[in-house]
């Protein structure tokens, strides 16, 4: 169904704008730069306002170009960084599993983002540095059962160790196709299908979440 491997000379069909949000230093860029670049720096600094990066990539034979930005978590960048919610098809909502406090701050990002987003933006929720299993401060349980009552994909990931990182933001892209593509069986063939409005009137159902998804102190969970 999907690759990263796109052919940078293939003609571009979709512009998906997707935004990071969480606290600072719960590991964004890092989760950024693994899937964009596969890159890891033990020395990353605290993003200043707001950053992005594009990838183009295959998702069902289409080219997508994914536009990722990065925005920082500081309390005083907010006000710069909420509009830039507007546009975006997909968000990720990124805490740190060892930071409980990063958890619960996860309503207060995911009400911006709302108050600022399409309706029916693309939500996941994202565990950060599954690989510190052993200073987990954020049981599986609770963030499965945050992202089912908010209706929000969930996954764990490690940018450290790559560990569902390209999974998740596949996951991501290509649930936002899945909607967009669907959309346009019945849409003007001349219409921005990357622009945000082109989810309205579409609900997003998140797939039931039974598996049982590994609770262990160090491993990583992923629900789709």
């Amino acid at each position: 169904m999907s690759n990263l491997y796109g052919d940078y000379n293939r003609k571009i069909d979709y512009v998906f704008k997707i935004v990071l949000i969480g606290d600072s230093a719960v590991g964004k860029s890092q989760l950024l730069a693994r899937f964009a670049r596969n890159e890891f720096n033990l020395d990353s600094k605290a993003t200043i306002g707001v950053e992005f990066q594009t990838k183009t990539l295959l998702v069902d034979n289409r080219t997508v170009k994914a536009q990722i930005w990065d925005t920082a978590g500081q309390e005083r960048y907010r006000a710069v960084t909420s509009a830039y919610y507007r546009g975006a098809v997909g968000a990720m909502l990124v805490y740190d599993l060892t930071k409980r406090q990063s958890f619960d701050h996860m309503v207060r990002w995911l009400e911006e983002l709302r108050g600022h987003a399409d309706k029916n933006i693309v939500i996941m929720l994202i565990g950060n540095k599954c690989d510190l299993g052993s200073l987990r401060a954020v049981p599986v349980e609770d963030a499965q059962e945050f992202a089912e009552r908010e209706n929000l994909f969930f996954m764990e990931t490690s940018a450290l160790q790559s560990t569902n990182v390209e999974d998740a933001f596949m996951t991501i892209l290509t649930e936002i196709y899945r909607i967009i593509s669907k959309n346009t069986l019945t849409a003007n063939p001349g219409a921005d299908y990357g622009k945000s409005q082109s989810l309205k009137g579409t609900r997003i159902i998140v797939p039931g979440q039974e598996s049982d998804s590994g609770g262990k102190s160090g491993g990583c969970c992923m629900s789709s």
